[in-house]
């Protein structure tokens, strides 16, 4: 019987023992098997979404076999970019969900589906790399980690930064005491929205463009009209899809914060949201400006405070003997000779992935690890969006996250759980 690279990708998820078979079976030592390629389907595919797309379709294990978006030029232009006819392409996700002949899908669609699609795909046996942040709400976040877990799925969440060699190396220092004790993080995001197109939010609704399905691309978002100033990239600064850069770069920063921490399975247990500014005219109303005051089990202290100093965009551990700050590639230390700091026998050492993509495809291969996985990707999530339930309600809230509910507070528990619109359902 010949093993194809369907039934390894499914078998190998469920089987009791480690399953070896040949590397170019599997794409490796050289060799890529026709049957060895993972089938893949992209869904969202402008901006961010286009360019996972693209960065998966270069792995030469990978073989995109469709896309889904539900913008017919997005569409379109993934298609010949893929050079896949109109037959390959879908407006409706749950569409692809249901080909048995797909390994795994990329999710790249705004923040209020990524939920509802990596579920559809997990449930129907696929892997997922889903951009960040990995839900729109903390219990949707727990829902698809369970979920992933459950059905032994593999999930590469779009934090990036931990295949980066500085992100790993300062987080490393941090683990092991090189700056003595921790005591406090400082997480910096923009002050001003990044808004494309020249919109101001202001503008009046007009008429549905043809070939884009507004309804669906609203899905589970509260009935509002059209205007091209609320959708696409900018959704971001619009609250009932996203509270602007609080999740938007802070699911970056404070993936990066927890990975330091050694945060990935908890969450803090104060919560303090000051400092708040929205807009005061328009449908762009997420925060553009705040000062958000974690506390973590151990006492250690994070903020993540809005600025319009790029150079101090990214992390800063700060500890009873020094500090580091790592953005990317940008890596500072005091003292400066921390820098030269190689790790001992016995030092904790981090996963290392040198390329977030391809781990992905790696991962799916081997049903090894990720280096953002599901668990560790909700809690950065999760800590974003606990800042936005406090910069709402306008007062420092008491957390749980073992419980992942608010102490003694029915109002802020109300929100744990977003809303869903239009008929849908995560369950």
């Amino acid at each position: 019987m010949k093993l194809s690279r369907r039934h390894f990708i499914k078998g190998a998820a469920g089987a009791a023992a480690p399953l070896i078979v040949a590397p170019s079976v599997l794409g490796r030592g050289g060799a890529t098997a026709p049957n060895s390629r993972v089938q893949m389907a992209s869904i969202g595919v402008g901006s961010q979404g286009g360019h996972n797309m693209n960065a998966l379709r270069q792995d030469e294990r990978v073989q995109m076999i469709a896309v889904c978006d539900v913008d017919r030029r997005h569409r379109d232009g993934a298609l010949r970019a893929c050079g896949l006819d109109a037959k390959a392409g879908y407006n409706d996700f749950r569409e692809v969900a249901a080909r048995e002949d797909i390994d795994a899908v990329m999710v790249g669609t705004p923040d209020h589906w990524h939920a509802l699609i990596t579920a559809a795909a997990v449930k129907s046996g696929k892997d997922v790399y889903c951009e960040k942040p990995l839900a729109a709400s903390i219990g949707e976040g727990r829902y698809v980690s369970d979920l992933v877990k459950k059905g032994k799925r593999v999930l590469q969440c779009g934090t990036w930064r931990r295949s980066g060699v500085h992100t790993r190396m300062a987080c490393e220092w941090v683990r092991n005491g090189y700056i003595g004790e921790l005591k406090k993080v400082e997480v910096g995001v923009p002050g001003r929205f990044a808004i494309r197109g020249g919109f101001s939010g202001q503008e009046a609704p007009g008429e549905v463009p043809e070939g884009f399905d507004y309804k669906m691309w609203a899905g589970t978002t509260p009935e509002a009209p059209y205007t091209a100033a609320r959708c696409h990239f900018n959704f971001r600064w619009v609250d009932d899809y996203a509270p602007g850069y609080i999740t938007d770069w802070g699911a970056h920063f404070i993936d990066v914060a927890h990975w330091g921490m050694d945060a990935d399975a908890t969450g803090p247990v104060e919560v303090s949201a000051t400092e708040v500014t929205r807009r005061e005219k328009g449908i762009y109303d997420a925060p553009e400006s705040f000062k958000i005051r974690y506390v973590y089990p151990g006492g250690v202290e994070m903020t993540m405070f809005s600025t319009t100093d790029a150079a101090t965009y990214g992390t800063k551990f700060i500890g009873t003997e020094g500090s580091v700050f790592v953005e990317n590639s940008k890596l500072v230390t005091d003292p400066p000779e921390l820098r030269r700091t190689k790790l001992k026998e016995g030092d904790t050492k981090l996963f290392e992935s040198r390329n977030h993509h391809r781990n992905f495809i790696d991962a799916v291969l081997t049903r090894g690890r990720t280096a953002a996985p599901a668990e560790a990707a909700h809690r950065a999530a999760s800590a974003c969006q606990l800042g936005a339930i406090s910069a709402k309600l306008g007062r420092a809230l008491n957390y749980d996250p073992k419980r992942e509910r608010f102490v003694g507070d029915r109002e802020a528990d109300a929100l744990v759980t977003r809303e869903l619109h239009g008929g849908w359902k995560l369950a």
